[in-house]
């Protein structure tokens, strides 16, 4: 298992994997992303915020990170790591993987000083809470955001749920 930054050779990759979780969000009859702008995954490959996690080579789950996040998180003050769009690759469900990239973050996020692990979601995804809550994240409530123009379109489709885990 390695995690490193996504590279532009994966964009078809990481766009089939949130395809793949859109598809299974509307199973579900869940909140689900729309499809993402290929500049917004390109900039950020660019700029070192896309991860991947790599088994045998083979991408294995993805994400975004930002280290701010006021569109969402309002006015926060304590340096934190932001963790967005997280993605399985089916072939690899079950095998804890949101729980390596969460120590991949705690040792991050202490390499660079920050206090907090934040992520959101849209969406009362009780599964989603309880699961969030087990690996260690306080869930700090839900709440429909005001301004969404800058933000993605599922944010205008339902409440945030917060949460937050302290760095250690």
């Amino acid at each position: 298992m390695k995690i490193k930054n996504s590279e532009l050779t994966d964009v078809s990759k990481i766009f089939d994997l949130y395809r793949i979780a859109t598809d299974y969000m509307k199973s579900k009859n869940q909140v689900y992303w729309p499809v993402f702008p290929k500049e917004l995954v390109v900039s950020e490959i660019e700029e070192n915020r896309q991860w991947k996690l790599l088994i045998d080579d083979k991408i294995a789950c993805i994400w975004a990170t930002t280290l701010n996040d006021e569109l969402i998180w309002g006015n926060k003050k304590d340096p934190s790591l932001y963790i967005h769009r997280i993605t399985t690759n089916p072939e690899f469900r079950g095998q804890n993987l949101v729980e390596k990239l969460i120590e991949w973050a705690n040792k991050f996020g202490k390499s660079k000083n920050l206090k907090f692990i934040r992520m959101d979601t849209v969406g009362l995804n009780k599964g989603l809470i309880e699961h969030y809550e087990k690996l260690g994240f306080e869930f700090l409530g839900a709440k429909r955001l005001e301004n969404t123009n800058e933000l993605p379109e599922h944010y205008k489709n339902g409440k945030v749920c917060y949460f937050q885990k302290t760095i250690t």
